[in-house]
């Protein structure tokens, strides 16, 4: 990651903030301090976890303490998503061409990472993967960036990963990724909310009933400053990182 950490100015334009204006969202509640607060954070009851290029970090929630550290090989894991007691990483070899993605899981009982599933017929890198509230799909993101960061979209797949319907990001939202993609997504009831690479936003977006352009809602402030959130079944609220700072960041919502 420190090459491409060096090579951001150049890679991406980078602003500093969204053009768009900002209705309240989240704020921040706590943090956890975290070297692998690099990529993505997602938490359960007991425990957060901090997820770098390579690895998922194990942290005592109450007391900030490192439990453990996952073991694996991994090149580029992109966001964390908990379901059925595992983290479902998504995973490439970004920024290397052709494009190769695949979904990697982690259990917390053994520490270990591995391939749950490869995508041999997706394009793009995979930043995120998730269920639906309903878990009956799986949606997954497959990015792209700068001059062809418009072919970014999203994957609506069954549970043998098949490809089922895809849609493609609002013009809004994609000319204000400044350069760059979507990092992650959740669902928030019947909508997403999508993070960007390195601005403090969240574009609330609709799946439409037709059409293969997800329609904007709204754009909301965040504390993260992009990159990969999670649920947080604690605080109700969202949790995710603070790259520049290397923090893990538990939020609530603004009233």
């Amino acid at each position: 990651m420190n090459a491409i950490t060096i090579s951001l100015g150049i890679f991406f334009a980078l602003h500093f903030e969204t053009s768009l204006p900002l209705n309240p969202g989240y704020k921040q509640q706590s943090f956890i301090p975290s070297t692998h607060a690099v990529q993505a954070a997602a938490a359960d009851e007991q425990y957060a976890y901090a997820i770098s290029n390579s690895k998922v970090a194990q942290y005592d929630r109450k007391t900030g303490e490192l439990k453990k550290l996952s073991t694996g090989d991994a090149e580029h894991l992109n966001s964390g998503w908990i379901w059925q007691g595992k983290i479902y990483c998504a995973h490439s070899n970004f920024p290397k061409l052709p494009e190769k993605s695949d979904l990697r899981v982690y259990d917390p009982d053994t520490g270990k990472l591995t391939i749950h599933h490869s995508f041999t017929k997706s394009l793009g890198s995979l930043t995120w993967a998730i269920r639906d509230p309903e878990n009956k799909f799986w949606w997954c993101c497959f990015a792209y960036y700068q001059k062809d960061n418009a072919k970014t979209y999203l994957a609506k797949m069954d549970d043998e990963f098949k490809e089922l319907q895809r849609w493609s990001f609002p013009e809004k939202v994609v000319k204000d990724w400044d350069n760059a993609s979507a990092s992650c997504g959740i669902w928030d009831g019947t909508t997403l909310l999508v993070t960007h690479h390195h601005f403090k936003v969240l574009y609330r977006l609709k799946v439409p009933e037709k059409g293969d352009t997800l329609e904007f809602v709204e754009a909301l402030s965040c504390p993260f400053p992009g990159q990969g959130i999670a649920y947080d079944p604690v605080t109700k609220g969202l949790v995710g990182i603070h790259r520049p700072e290397k923090k893990i960041l538990f939020t609530i919502k603004e009233k």
